[in-house]
């Protein structure tokens, strides 16, 4: 599974959400469903202008989990 660690890269920038939904063009909605791991996919337009806001590498946004399986 795929997360999208979006709170520490804003934090580690002293942004808020808000401000993030502003510079990159998108709406806070969707900024907030990526935020909270209910997205399906990214574009990667989208990530390009996150990682652009947030001067990161998208290795810096996108954690790769495993998922446990139940035995």
């Amino acid at each position: 599974m795929i997360r999208v660690d979006l709170d520490v890269m804003l934090a580690r920038r002293k942004m808020s959400l808000t401000e993030l939904s502003q510079q990159v063009g998108i709406t806070l909605a969707n900024l907030s469903i990526l935020k909270n791991g209910k997205a399906k996919a990214i574009r990667m337009s989208t990530l390009d202008a996150i990682c652009r806001a947030l001067r990161c590498q998208p290795g810096d946004l996108l954690i790769y989990e495993t998922e446990e399986e139940d035995a």
